[in-house]
């Protein structure tokens, strides 16, 4: 089965549905029909966004099965948020500006069992 064009060949405007059949009984549905956010995306934004569900949104697994620094996929992130058609407004605030000496004592307090995991996040989150 082809891939479903999402923008004009001749004008490049966003395509409208206006017709769907059942491949199995062959009804016909016609009208006007939303495509969705992700039909905004070209198939490396597809291809991307299955890779960071796949790795449960673990920028760090998605740069190692990209072969990308970690910087790389926050920027290819960005890219696709704003190519779903969201602002900058609406990202995620930016990580903890703790300076890394202090991240790294506080990884190393966890890894002694000093203190555990839920308080190693919420000194890192700066609470």
């Amino acid at each position: 089965m082809n891939k479903l064009l999402q923008k004009c060949p001749v004008c490049e405007q966003e395509f409208h549905v206006t017709s769907l059949e059942c491949a199995h009984c062959g009804t016909e549905l016609r009208g006007h029909f939303e495509l969705g956010r992700f039909a905004r995306l070209d198939s490396g934004d597809l291809h991307f966004i299955e890779i960071f569900v796949k790795n449960r949104g673990n920028a760090y697994r998605v740069a190692e099965e990209f072969e990308i620094p970690y910087s790389g996929v926050r920027a290819r992130l960005t890219q696709v948020i704003q190519a779903l058609g969201y602002d900058e407004d609406n990202e995620p605030a930016e990580e903890s500006t703790l300076p890394p000496e202090r991240r790294k004592e506080i990884l190393e307090q966890v890894s002694t069992g000093r203190i555990t995991s839920e308080q190693a996040v919420k000194l890192l989150q700066g609470e």
